[in-house]
Formats: C-alpha cells, sequence, structure tokens
C-alpha cells in the first residue's frame, strides 16, 4: 500500500497534526486496590502533560469502544463472552480464560472498560493511517500479553493486535510495523501475527529466563509467510540506557526499514525504568526519551513519520511513569518540555494517592 504525506497547495508541508486519544473514562480499567497497574500512571501523565503546556500541541480526541466485531478480529467468540459474563459477575472468576483472583481479576465492567482502551487505541492508528493525524497516542493502551482466548499479564483485550487488524481489513495492502519496548515481551502481539506477512513485530525486553511471560527468544522469529518478521533482542537483567539504544539502533531498526511498512505502532511501556518494582532493567528517564526520538525518527526515515504510540507497563504510578510519558507525548508532538516539575505537582500526585478509597501504594 502507498500512503502519501499531504502536502499544500505550494508543496509545502502541512503542518503536523498530533493526536492524543485521551478521555477520564479510560481510568475505568482498574483492577482495584492493591493491584500494581493502577490508572493513575496515565492520568497523571496527562495532567503533568497539561501544567507543562504540552496538551496546547496536540488535538485531544475523545475514545471510543471497540465493536463486538472488531473484537472477534483478534479474539474468540468463547473468550469475548466470558469477558461480558464476568463484567455483570465479577465474584464468578475462577480462573478459566485467565480471569480470576491473580494477574488479572474480573472487575464489574470489565468488558466496557477494556474496550474502550482498545477502541482508543484503533482510533489512534486509524488517525495517522487515515492522515487525520501524523502521530498519535494513546497512554492507557499497550495491552499486548492478552491472547486470542485468553487473559494475561494484567492484560484483558489485545487492543494493539485489534487494531493492527482493523487497519489491515480497512486498508487493502497495509504493511504494519509494531515496535515494543516495555520490559516485558510482547508476546500476546507477536501470536496474533507469528506466521503474517504484513505485519513485523519487534520487541526489547528483560530475557524470558527471568521475567514473564518467559518467552521473546532470538530464535522463534516467525513462520510461514512470518518468516524472520518477529524480531526479539532478550536483555539481560540490569541492562539499561546504552543497551536499550544499541537494540534499538543495530537490531529493530534496520529491520523496519528491510520491512518499509506504512506505519509503526510503538508500544512505549515504561516498566524498563531502574526503580520498577516488577523489573530488573536499568534504563532512566532520559534514556527511555531517547528511545522514544528514536522510533520518531524511524518513522520519519521509513514511512512518512506516520507513527501511533500506546503506554504499557509501568508500576511507579506517581512517580516515573507519569514523567516518561508526559515527556514521550512531547517528544511525539515535538513541544518543548522544561527540566522541572510544575508548581504543585506534589499536591496533584498526593491527590491522587488518596482518592480511591484510601489507597496509597
Amino acid at each position: 500500500m502507498n500512503l502519501t504525506s499531504d502536502t499544500c497547495p505550494d508543496g509545502a508541508d502541512m503542518r503536523m497534526i498530533v493526536e492524543l486519544v485521551w478521555g477520564h473514562q479510560l481510568a475505568e480499567y482498574r483492577f482495584g486496590a492493591g493491584h500494581p497497574m493502577r490508572p493513575e500512571r496515565f492520568t497523571l501523565a496527562v495532567e503533568l502533560a497539561r501544567a507543562w503546556g504540552v496538551l496546547g500541541h496536540v488535538r485531544v480526541v475523545e475514545p471510543r469502544s471497540a465493536t463486538g466485531d472488531e473484537l472477534a478480529l483478534v479474539h474468540t467468540g468463547a473468550y469475548i463472552d466470558r469477558v461480558k459474563y464476568l463484567s455483570d459477575h465479577p465474584g464468578k472468576a475462577d480462573g478459566s480464560f485467565g480471569l480470576g483472583l491473580g494477574d488479572t481479576p474480573a472487575f464489574s465492567g470489565l468488558h466496557d472498560a477494556a474496550s474502550r482502551v482498545t477502541g482508543a487505541t484503533i482510533e489512534a492508528l486509524e488517525a495517522v493511517i487515515s492522515g487525520r493525524a501524523t502521530r498519535s497516542f494513546n497512554p492507557a493502551g499497550g495491552m499486548h500479553h492478552a491472547h486470542r482466548d485468553h487473559a494475561s499479564g494484567f492484560c484483558v483485550y489485545n487492543d494493539c493486535a485489534v487494531a493492527i487488524e482493523c487497519a489491515i481489513r480497512a486498508h487493502e495492502g497495509l504493511r504494519v510495523a509494531y515496535v515494543d519496548i516495555d520490559a516485558h515481551h510482547g508476546d500476546g502481539v507477536e501470536a496474533v501475527f507469528f506466521d503474517r506477512g504484513d505485519v513485523l513485530t519487534a520487541s526489547v525486553h528483560e530475557s524470558g529466563r527471568y521475567l514473564f511471560p518467559g518467552t521473546g527468544s532470538r530464535t522463534r522469529d516467525g513462520s510461514g509467510p512470518g518468516a524472520g518478521l518477529a524480531v526479539n533482542v532478550p536483555l539481560e537483567p540490569y541492562a539499561g540506557d546504552a543497551e536499550y539504544l544499541e537494540a534499538l539502533e543495530e537490531v529493530v531498526c534496520p529491520a523496519v526499514r528491510e520491512f518499509a511498512p506504512d506505519v509503526i505502532l510503538a508500544q512505549l511501556g515504561a516498566d524498563s525504568h531502574e526503580g520498577d518494582p516488577l523489573t530488573h532493567l536499568g534504563v532512566t528517564v532520559p534514556g527511555f526519551i531517547a528511545c522514544v526520538h528514536r522510533l520518531v525518527d524511524l518513522a520519519d526515515d521509513v514511512c512518512a513519520g506516520r507513527l501511533a504510540a500506546t503506554g504499557g507497563g509501568g508500576y511507579q504510578p506517581f512517580t516515573a511513569v507519569p514523567v516518561m510519558w508526559a515527556r514521550a507525548l512531547a517528544v511525539i508532538a515535538d513541544a518543548p518540555v522544561p527540566d522541572d516539575m510544575p508548581a504543585g505537582w506534589d499536591e496533584v500526585v498526593e491527590r491522587a494517592r488518596n482518592s480511591v478509597g484510601g489507597e496509597n501504594a
């Protein structure tokens, strides 16, 4: 598929438009007290971006919910039915279909919350493919562990895989590169497209020898038409900025260039940070932002700047993660970001800590 950049009548490039797909209802994806995945990691990121003036450089778009037909492009009917049932009867969760009292517990409204996160990523990707925007960001997305028939690793519906499949169905011949820099291997997305020739999946992550989900070896690289299109760079514990950037420069970027996609969907998980409580990597905030810069440059090089991005993992919801994603949005929007935190930010964070049932984690 050959997509072309929009241009002004005189041949000059049109002003770049960046969309933030955002609404407070995305925070309804909440597993409850004590669970490490808290929506404050992205709600605070948006608040910080607002305080820094970054939202003045983007167009905010309300999220929509994915339809049943869209979800069914990736997930089985039996699994979707189970999610719907447990949305009304969360107490009936027994671990089947990956939904229970462990990593991914059921909660009231589960289906609606997960469908909305998925619809937001569908909108973010469609925005850049259609030409409505050059770049986009859904900080609530990136649920890359969900599989066709079961939940996994805090992920119910795989918004990235559903968005990619929707885009390919809507745009004949579309080629998509999915690049995942989360500390955990993007196993769910890889599994959906493992034998496909129209999607490249690339994941830089902590080695599965040490970290969930235990997959993502270099030797598992696709099959059939997808042979060679599942690119994995497993890193040893305590790998940091230099190792992440080297993985992008030496492995991921060349693979994406050779694949020549029409668009890049990037999963910007923030759990590679050196202080994350669930992982063992050593990436700093500046190192993470350098990776985001590199992905933006890669999109400029290979697909006329078309880049859609999501959030992902990140389990320091009141400290590192909001800073990482607010600054990532600034990079995506070509907006300046002050080095200093805005006045009164500590009070904003403290209110967020205490806003839901006295949770202070």
